[in-house]
């Protein structure tokens, strides 16, 4: 297949209408086509918001926060830079390089230098507004100072539409997002103060024009941005004492009520996956559906359609299922860049309970966690009622619209991944394979470290090489066409869904790539192990499967790899070439890597692989 007909089909995949989309954004920005340039604004006066008389909610007992705050970069500690009492808000907490302040639509997409900007971007996600609103709302004297400083403070050294910080309106939406929520905290969601009014104002005529460009991504930019014109223009809409800023509120919040609906029909699958085939990008997607129904309650809106909840009850089921059978983890499923959009409970990043939780309570009417914990804390700052039903989202259970698979034996979970692509992927985990044990992930994702950043790490993780699966000739199973674009999106074939008896569970999925390689893979899951069978073909030169291990002591016991209280062995009908340990990399926390063990088997002629594991 010629690179000419790969790139020909994967636009045909990625639909007309969207590049049209994403292309008319980009020459409106370049040719001032697009109104968003001629936007002129003064930047907003405080106070934002004012101290409570009382507190306003007794849920700071057991949670954390409350007392200190400790800054945070994608789920971490992260060290900001401080000038006279506040964050540097143009410096990039990954490289502490700085970007200038001019209009945002001059600074390139790649900024020579920076690194990636979401070093920039992670201070500015208003994160801290939730922090210091929950200090106030448990009667930290104090902390209503700090909230006002520091946003007058970022609208300084931010004014309105300067800056790497006004660049995305995905960024924005978040910004707004979080003022809400804070606001919903402190109860001061009626009767908001006009410096409050005024940035979310000001934030909501840099996100309207530009939407477009955002649905047309077909991912979460698009729902992030369509909650923030919902939330944002009903806001203003209640508020407002001009009539023209009422009727821009209302056409606001009527357009963010439009698309939250279309992406809900859209980007979500009836089995509950999400067109960016993330676990964490499909947490973004829930907290922020989440956000806009705990707002459209608050002001008593007209309620979404059945269809939306429909879909948001069907991803939060996908979700649910997710979690790893201890409860504190979840597979390090497809693209992931840290976000993490409800930063309310003391739990770690990589637990999505609170978010389950929340968007079972709203959207299920049920918990999804009978027992009381960490998970409760967003619900309890949000002042949402738990009811007292509750259900199991966690059980065997195949995904196929979005192509995945999930089998359950006690403390045992395996995710399998096959291609079923709607959506463009992230990438190149065609047939990948996590296993959990418990607490312990024992063949896991790599992740995906950074987005902007030097080789080979840019290739490596988003690579076949970076999850349990087979890869051909030492490529990816799909040609990359950019830093965020495969090509030739393979289809599943020979798919025999999950068949669960009362000794085993069994799925299978196969694929055929564009250069010719073929890869089936055939699971089986027992109540005391594991067999993989891959037969695998078409290849020029060598096959090699990965099984990237827990880091940890790993060891032969003659042909067995003993470690992490498992046996793992492969045997095949063809010769070995090689079966050794070599040194990977995985990335749990974006922006961090760390090295595990990896079983590597290659072998250079066509034929069937089998791997068992035992425990």
């Amino acid at each position: 297949m010629s690179p000419l007909v790969v790139k020909t089909i994967t636009a045909w995949q990625l639909g007309v209408v969207s590049i049209a989309r994403a292309l008319w954004y980009r020459l409106g920005v370049k040719f001032g086509w697009n109104p968003v340039k001629k936007l002129v604004e003064l930047p907003p006066v405080g106070p934002f918001y004012s101290a409570c008389k009382a507190p306003v909610t007794d849920c700071s007992r057991g949670l954390n926060g409350v007392v200190g705050y400790e800054p945070m970069a994608f789920g971490l500690k992260a060290q900001f830079a401080f000038e006279r009492g506040f964050p540097l808000w143009h410096q990039s907490v990954l490289t502490g390089v700085e970007t200038g302040n001019e209009p945002w639509w001059i600074l390139p997409d790649f900024i020579e230098g920076l690194g990636d900007i979401k070093g920039v971007w992670e201070a500015s996600r208003f994160d801290w507004v939730l922090a210091f609103a929950k200090q106030v709302s448990t009667g930290d004297k104090g902390a209503i100072a700090r909230l006002n400083s520091w946003l007058a403070d970022w609208i300084d050294k931010n004014p309105p539409y300067m800056g790497a910080n006004w660049k995305c309106g995905q960024e924005a939406s978040i910004r707004v997002m979080h003022l809400a929520m804070a606001a919903q905290i402190l109860d001061q969601v009626t009767g908001a103060s006009q410096g409050l009014l005024d940035l979310i104002r000001i934030h909501l005529r840099r996100i309207a024009p530009t939407i477009q460009y955002a649905i047309a991504q077909d991912n979460n930019h698009g729902t992030s941005e369509a909650a923030a014109l919902f939330i944002g223009g009903s806001w203003l809409a209640q508020e407002a004492n001009d009539e023209q800023l009422a009727r821009d509120a209302k056409r606001w919040m009527e357009q963010g009520c439009k698309w939250l609906e279309n992406r809900a029909r859209r980007l979500i699958e009836p089995d509950g996956s999400f067109s960016q085939y993330s676990l964490n990008y499909h947490r973004v997607m829930l907290d922020t559906y989440a956000m806009a129904e705990i707002w459209r309650r608050q002001l008593d809106l007209s309620p979404f359609s059945q269809a939306l909840v429909t879909r948001l009850q069907a991803a939060t089921a996908w979700l649910g299922n997710m979690v790893s059978p201890d409860g504190s983890d979840t597979p390090n499923l497809g693209a992931n860049d840290g976000a993490r959009l409800l930063p309310l409970s003391d739990t770690d990043y990589r637990d999505v309970r609170p978010s389950v939780q929340l968007a079972s309570v709203l959207f299920v009417g049920a918990r999804a966690f009978e027992k009381a914990g960490a998970w409760d804390q967003p619900l309890q700052w949000l002042r949402v009622p738990l009811p007292a039903n509750s259900l199991n989202y966690q059980r065997s259970r195949q995904y196929d619209d979005g192509g995945f698979a999930i089998l359950r034996d006690g403390s045992a979970m395996l995710l399998f991944r096959y291609p079923r692509f709607r959506f463009r992927p992230g990438q190149s985990d065609l047939l990948h394979v996590d296993f959990w044990l418990g607490e312990a992930n024992l063949l896991r994702d790599a992740g995906s470290y950074s987005y902007n950043c030097e080789e080979p790490w840019q290739s490596y993780f988003p690579s076949s090489a970076a999850h349990n699966t087979v890869q051909f000739d030492g490529r990816d199973a799909m040609p990359r066409l950019s830093r965020f674009l495969f090509g030739a999106w393979p289809k599943a074939h020979n798919v025999k869904r999950l068949a669960v008896a009362e000794e085993k569970q069994t799925v299978s999925a196969g694929y055929c790539d564009w250069k010719g390689a073929s890869h089936h893979r055939a699971i089986v899951l027992t109540e005391n192990g594991f067999s993989v069978t891959d037969e695998v073909g078409g290849f020029k030169k060598s096959a090699v499967l990965r099984w990237r291990l827990a880091p940890g002591e790993w060891c032969w016991d003659g042909d067995w790899l003993v470690g992490s209280g498992v046996r793992l062995r492969v045997t095949g009908t063809q010769s070995l070439k090689r079966c050794e340990l070599v040194e990977g990399w995985e990335s749990r926390y974006y922006s961090r890597k760390t090295p595990l063990p990896v079983l590597e088997i290659e072998v250079e002629e066509a034929g069937r692989l089998t791997t068992e594991l035992r425990y």
